[in-house]
C-alpha cells in the first residue's frame, strides 16, 4: 500500500458477544504484539483466550475496529476513568494498532477521529495514550492530533511512565 494512498475505513464500536469482533480483536492485537512496536513476541494462548472475556468483565473498556471490507485492519483498546484533577471522565488509549499493510493510509487518524468523538460524547476532559520513543511515525501521528508530553510543572519535568510485571 503506498505511503500516499488514503483508505476509508468504517470504524465501528466493538461487540464483545460478537464471535468475529472477538476473533478480530484478537487477530489485529496479535498482529500488533509480533510488530517490534508491540514487543515482537505472539500474544500466549492463554492471553489470546482471556483478552475478550477480560475486556467484556472490565466496565471501564471499549474497543474500536476498523474495517477495510470484511477485513478487520484497525484496532483502539480504550479505557475510561476519572481524571481526579480535571474533575471529569478520561479516555486512555491503551491499545492502538493499524495491520502493516494499512499503515500511512489514514486509519490511524479515522480512529483518533472516533475516539476523540467518544470523548466529546462524555465530556471527558483529556484524552492519554503511551508511545515509544522509538516510534517515530506513531509520534509524528500524536504530534500532529495535538499530543504531547505530560507535564505539570517544567522543573518537575515530563512524566514518566512505569510499570512493575506481577
Amino acid at each position: 500500500m503506498s505511503e500516499a494512498a488514503t483508505l476509508s475505513a468504517n470504524i465501528i464500536r466493538a461487540d464483545y458477544d460478537d464471535p468475529k469482533h472477538a476473533a478480530d480483536i484478537v487477530t489485529v492485537l496479535r498482529s500488533y504484539a509480533m510488530d517490534p512496536m508491540g514487543g515482537g513476541e505472539d500474544l500466549s494462548a492463554e492471553t489470546q483466550a482471556a483478552l475478550v472475556p477480560g475486556l467484556r468483565a472490565t466496565p471501564a473498556a471499549s474497543s474500536l475496529l476498523a474495517y477495510i471490507g470484511e477485513e478487520a485492519v484497525g484496532l483502539a483498546n480504550l479505557m475510561t476513568t476519572f481524571s481526579s484533577f480535571g474533575g471529569k471522565p478520561l479516555i486512555n488509549i491503551h491499545d492502538i494498532a493499524v495491520s502493516k499493510a494499512h499503515r500511512g493510509t489514514g486509519i490511524g487518524r479515522q480512529l483518533f477521529d472516533e475516539i476523540h468523538g467518544i470523548a466529546q460524547e462524555i465530556g471527558a476532559c483529556k484524552v492519554t495514550l503511551e508511545v515509544l520513543e522509538g516510534n517515530a511515525p506513531a509520534r509524528a501521528l500524536y504530534a500532529s492530533l495535538g499530543y504531547g508530553d505530560y507535564v505539570l510543572d517544567p522543573e518537575m519535568g515530563k512524566a514518566m511512565f512505569w510499570q512493575k510485571r506481577l
